[in-house]
């Protein structure tokens, strides 16, 4: 345990923000699809990884967070959903709740109803990607404020 009060970075120690997330796809073409054509995520990088047998995908949204979509040959299927051990789920900010809902069930993505955070007030839903992997998303609120968890 450090010696700095509880929310204080340690000396020298000073995140700005959140670079990416690393997603692993089971089938990369079909993820691929979802991640750019469904939420519309930017392509920065994509590279075939020969020795490794492995797609890596750079993705980035417009604030400048990047999502990188892996392939491999045999990963693992997620253990349960949504509380596995890991990475809980991704939550992206949107303008309009509405509307973004509606692009997703024009997708036919299957989304949550939406809620209301009783502690942050923010609107939420979730959906899941090609694999189960679970999205939240949060409607326009601060970062400091939003998050369902």
């Amino acid at each position: 345990m450090s010696g700095s009060p509880a929310g204080t970075p340690p000396p020298g120690l000073r995140l700005s923000g959140m670079h990416h997330v690393a997603v692993i796809a089971s089938d990369y073409a079909r993820s691929r699809h979802f991640y750019t054509e469904v939420l519309g995520l930017q392509v920065v990088h994509e590279h075939y990884r020969a020795e490794r047998q492995s797609h890596k995908l750079d993705l980035q949204l417009p604030d400048g967070t990047q999502v990188e979509l892996f392939s491999f040959p045999t990963p693992p299927a997620r253990p349960s959903y949504p509380e596995a051990c890991g990475l809980r789920h991704l939550a992206l900010r949107v303008a309009d709740m509405a509307a973004s809902v509606a692009a997703l069930v024009a997708h036919g993505v299957a989304v949550e109803p939406v809620r209301v955070d009783p502690f942050t007030g923010a609107l939420f839903t979730f959906f899941a990607d090609p694999d189960g992997l679970p999205i939240e998303l949060v409607e326009g609120r601060d970062r400091k404020t939003a998050g369902t968890d």
